[in-house]
């Protein structure tokens, strides 16, 4: 790999910019070379222009020929270990979980590379005519998904590989045959010129046509705007804060032809600790709550911020176990200045409520320099999470809640006064979910994902998994950003009336060449 050079890619070319800007180390504090040139209005400009022009001999591919552009993406950054050192310099993750994002980044290339390939994914439909139905005809109708067009995705700070560049946003927009321009992150400028030049590599090798990729840089939320109120944006895909993703949301609903923007922003995501999973392993669950808060700095949208359990003995040592957890928990280095001081801020602001307080915070002092914050355990009631929204709102980094009911009606209560979120998980035996249908229930309606004697960090790249829920966890609670169902979100149906079959897409040939799986007359068939 070259040397860094700070620009932008607006398709194969690469370009300066208006001004200037550098990476933060967050372990040191320092700036690290080199430069990085913020993209001009015009250069978005250029850049929509292009996959605009890029989409139609984009879309026309053959799947195979889009699965091998995903697969030499895929393949380039397996390679590539000079992205993992740039990124633990830019974001202070260490070297392992760094090559496990790596891991994933690629597992999902080829995840979806795969399903192209296969080729269901489209969810044709075929009505055949009938001629001879009275009063009216049966026309011949065959429906199938087609790609939106160019696709603008903002890549995430807390997995600069996995949700960033490269990540499930840009890797389901490529598999549905969109283009895409990638607003990167400004945490890490030089892990996305890393990995959009791998893909830019990939292209080039697969001969996709100019266009089909482009990046830009800066810190400017002017620049966001401006990519998401271009007209040849179709889409846009964003994981970050509430504020940043209602904002984008607001833009594109203020457009002349309103596009849809999937953001998946904030997620507090509720465990209930059921009175029989307290009596029975009550002190594992506060050594398992306390590794999945601290887990990466507390920096995962699926962190578990808010924990209700039923008061009792069982609860009383629950508490006391998690208590000593968190005073053992050591400091962790943030992302980037910005976060620390909103945590610190948000912890400030907690502990500012009336009957909140903090049970236990790291014992080990914190290092300014080293953009270090504490694992912070607070304490309160269900009255008082009633009568104070902040204590549910999310609080990004290594912290939770912990909410003491008096009773079954509490916990239910608790369940109806949240807002949507990613997730929400049960601990519990067989008669506590019985016992708590209601609150299930309750539950089905307010998260994407529903899980059972776990924690919810850690999300399986899988078919089956959701990843979204009802705002403000999301902008639409029907779609994911995880798993090979993220596809649908960048493309739309179509319907053929009528149509020669020399005019079809393959998909919808009588024959069905592709073999893929099909609804005709009804059934599902290949």
């Amino acid at each position: 790999m070259s040397k860094l050079h700070g620009l932008n890619f607006i398709g194969n070319k690469t370009e300066s910019g208006a001004t200037e800007f550098r990476a933060i180390n967050p372990s040191t504090s320092q700036a690290i070379e080199p430069e990085f040139a913020e993209a001009t209005i015009g250069q978005v400009d250029a850049a929509m222009l292009l996959a605009d022009a890029a989409f139609d001999a984009y879309r026309a591919m053959e799947p195979k020929k889009r699965a091998a552009f995903l697969d030499a993406i895929a393949d380039q950054i397996a390679g590539c270990d000079e992205v993992i050192d740039r990124a633990n310099q830019e974001t202070g993750l260490p070297i392992e979980r760094l090559r496990g994002e790596r891991g994933r980044t690629v597992g999902q290339l080829k995840m979806f590379a795969r399903l192209i390939e296969e080729g269901s994914w489209v969810d044709a439909r075929i009505d055949h005519a009938d001629p001879a139905r009275t009063p009216i005809p049966k026309p011949d109708l065959r429906r199938m998904l087609i790609p939106l067009g160019p696709v603008v995705v903002f890549g995430a700070s807390n997995f600069p590989l996995a949700f960033s560049v490269a990540g499930g946003d840009t890797a389901s927009a490529l598999a549905a045959g969109c283009p895409v321009v990638v607003k990167a992150h400004p945490a890490h400028p030089g892990t996305s010129e890393i990995v959009a030049s791998l893909i830019l590599k990939a292209a080039n090798a697969t001969g996709m046509p100019a266009g089909v990729f482009s990046m830009l840089q800066g810190p400017s939320h002017a620049l966001g705007m401006a990519l998401v109120r271009h007209p040849m944006t179709k889409a846009v895909g964003f994981t970050g804060s509430l504020k940043g993703g209602r904002a984008l949301f607001d833009a594109a609903c203020g457009r002349h032809d309103p596009i849809p923007v999937y953001a998946e922003m904030g997620s507090t995501n509720p465990v209930f600790i059921l009175p029989g999973a307290l009596a029975e392993r009550g002190s594992t669950i506060a050594a398992g709550l306390t590794q999945s808060v601290t887990m990466g700095v507390g920096q995962f949208c699926t962190n578990p911020g808010m924990v209700i359990g039923l008061q009792s003995d069982a609860y009383t040592a629950f508490v006391d176990q998690a208590t000593k957890h968190f005073q053992k928990a050591a400091p962790g280095t943030m992302l980037y200045g910005g976060l620390r001081d909103s945590y610190e801020t948000g912890v400030r602001r907690l502990q500012g409520i009336s009957n909140v307080r903090i049970l236990a915070q790291s014992q080990d002092a914190t290092d300014a320099a080293r953009t270090q914050v504490p694992a912070t355990l607070f304490s309160t009631d269900v009255k008082t999470f009633l009568n104070n929204p902040v204590v549910s709102e999310e609080l990004f980094g290594p912290a939770t809640v912990l909410i003491a009911a008096k009773s079954a009606e509490d916990l239910e209560k608790v369940a109806q006064n949240v807002e949507g979120h990613l997730t929400a998980t049960l601990h519990g035996t067989a008669e506590d979910l019985a016992a708590n249908r209601k609150l299930v229930s309750i539950l089905e309606r307010k998260v994407g994902r529903l899980l059972f004697n776990g924690f919810p960090t850690g999300v399986e790249v899988a078919a089956a998994m959701q990843h979204g829920g009802p705002y403000p966890a999301t902008t639409d609670s029907r779609t994911t950003s995880v798993g090979t169902a993220a596809i649908e979100r960048f493309a739309r149906p179509i319907c053929y009336q009528n149509f020669p079959e020399s005019a079809l897409p393959a998909e919808l040939h009588e024959s069905n060449p592709r073999s893929i799986f099909r609804m005709v007359d009804g059934r599902h068939t290949r």
